[in-house]
């Protein structure tokens, strides 16, 4: 709402500059007040030959760059020329217009583009008749010229002014860093993610570096200043996300993490003492590792497959996930947790990165044994190496109390990876009820998420200062669930993801090295297929 107003505001403000303008120019003034009709004639007073260029002005994304163009013709109409002038009509056109509108000395000198297409003409035609000196004199007096250092300025800015807007709105390259989606997606993949398939999400976080998401590689510092910030808004959606859709969403643990040179861990995993490096610990402890908080948009990326839909019931048994009771569709590529043995004491490891089995997906290496990460195509390739060789699947179902969500061993003792829930996935509208038996699993949702003010007090749940025992969810959630499900952080880990959380969908993988470092060599069969392998 407050963008929607924000843009109004704008719009508003623009509409009543233009009248003034109009006005300098020759038109009259009520032009500039008419919606569409005020672009049309602005297009025509900057020298746009035809009207439809206006229409231009209709198109998303398309409009900024469509816009940015008309105010700085806009500006060069009255012999405003330089550089610096052009950079405030584009960031303060209203008021710039204000200006040219109430100056007296301000004066319209005519249709730019016109103007300048015609001073051209006049300097090829003295080229042409041989004339020198005019040549001379015209190129001197070239208003129209710029400086190289100013042809490059501009060309950059454009560049990163183009990139960025293309990266916020449209698509974004992104990388995949960790094994928790293996086999579906590689360590190594770099892939181009839709942000406009499940809606754009319009920027929050206002001052931040071009081009970076959350961190500056040589400064080490965070890229972005959190305030100002927009709230949160979303265009429509293209598309609706269904089960087994990859995602690219915001950590939702992320908003207050330490950033270590291997990773970035929040408060959370600090908290349940899942940090398993003890320098790190120790670091925190003595305060030498200081707390980043990050808004939504700049939390951490991860990418997962969407397990559960809002208004799903999940439940996970013997490593079968059920949607409201009926045996889920499960991704082809699911890997889990082997033990390998090996009689001969020496097991060739060569073919693994082969058969997509990265460094992550080795847990433990001993003589004679390994503990791997293993779909059933690798299980099965380990398999023919040797008939000697024994795969043993490892049971996960004994790893349990609070290393799941909720992190609640008093209600939820018996939950593992293996074995969880049932859980149902918040719904918008939905009413659930509250007790000590489940206020675990909706607390972050209430809190952090909703943003209410939840206090437990004995066996009474406070919601903003009132007794609650039933709350009805403002938002949409997704259980999100990496086909490495014996190795994946994920929502059986940290919870569910917000709607406002989600960033895009992976489109297609546009290059692939091999563990993540091109000297390993390139996987050239992975170029340019599809990211959502099921």
């Amino acid at each position: 709402m407050w963008f929607v107003i924000f843009l109004l505001v704008g719009y508003i403000l623009l509409s009543i500059s233009l009248y003034f303008v109009f006005e300098k120019a020759g038109e009259a003034g009520w032009k500039g007040l008419v919606p569409g009709l005020n672009f049309v004639v602005w297009s025509k007073l900057v020298g746009r030959r035809s009207g439809w260029y206006a229409a231009l002005l209709l198109i998303p994304i398309v409009n900024i760059f469509i816009y940015a163009g008309l105010t700085i013709d806009m500006v060069r109409s009255f012999g405003h020329y330089s550089f610096w002038a052009s950079l405030l009509a584009v960031l303060f056109a209203p008021f710039y217009f204000f200006y040219l509108g109430f100056k007296e000395e301000e004066a319209y000198e005519g249709p730019t583009l016109t103007r300048e297409r015609e001073y051209r003409a006049r300097v090829e035609e003295a080229k042409e008749s041989n004339n020198e000196r005019l040549v001379r004199k015209l190129e001197a007096n070239n208003p129209y010229k710029k400086s190289q250092v100013r042809e490059w300025a501009e060309a950059i800015i454009f560049a990163v002014f183009a990139a960025a807007f293309i990266r916020m709105f449209l698509i974004e390259a992104y990388v995949i860093p960790t094994s928790s989606m293996e086999g579906s997606l590689l360590v190594g993949d770099f892939l181009f993610v839709s942000k406009a398939n499940y809606g754009i999400r319009l920027p929050q976080t206002v001052l931040q570096v071009p081009l970076l998401h959350n961190r500056m590689p040589a400064l080490g510092a965070e890229s972005y200043l959190e305030k100002p910030s927009l709230p949160y808004n979303r265009l429509p959606a293209l598309e609706e996300i269904n089960h087994n859709d990859p995602v690219v969403f915001n950590y939702p643990e992320g908003d207050s993490v330490y950033v270590f040179p291997d990773r970035t861990w929040s408060i959370h995993d600090y908290r349940r003492g899942s940090i398993a490096n003890p320098a790190y610990n120790q670091m925190i402890k003595n305060g030498r590792k200081k707390l980043v908080t990050r808004p939504m948009d700049k939390k951490d990326h991860y990418i997962k497959r969407c397990i559960g839909l809002p208004g799903d019931t999940l439940e996970i048994r013997e490593r079968q996930v059920y949607i409201n009771g009926e045996i889920a569709e499960n991704p082809q590529y699911l890997q889990y947790m082997y033990l390998v043995t090996f009689p001969s004491g020496n097991i060739n490891t060569r073919p693994f990165s082969d058969w997509g089995i990265s460094r992550e997906d080795v847990l433990s290496s001993t003589a004679g044994q390994m503990i791997l990460i293993l779909s059933d195509e690798q299980r099965q390739n380990i398999q023919d190496m040797d008939p000697a060789i024994t795969v043993e699947y490892l049971d996960r179902t004994q790893f349990g109390n609070s290393s799941v969500y909720p992190h609640d061993p008093k209600y939820f003792s018996d939950w593992t990876v293996d074995d969880y829930g049932p859980v149902y996935i918040p719904k918008k509208g939905e009413t659930t009820w509250l007790g000590p038996e489940n206020i675990g699993l909706y607390r972050r949702v209430i809190e952090a998420y909703e943003g209410n003010d939840l206090q437990i007090k004995g066996d009474q749940i406070l919601i903003n200062g009132e007794a609650a025992d039933s709350y009805t969810f403002q938002m949409n959630y997704y259980w999100m669930m990496g086909d490495n499900r014996h190795n994946s952080e994920d929502s059986r880990i940290w919870g569910f993801v917000p709607e406002n959380h989600v960033v895009g969908k992976p489109l297609f993988i546009w290059f692939s090295t091999k563990e993540g470092n091109i000297r390993n060599g390139i996987r050239w069969n992975r170029i340019f297929s599809s990211a959502d392998k099921r």
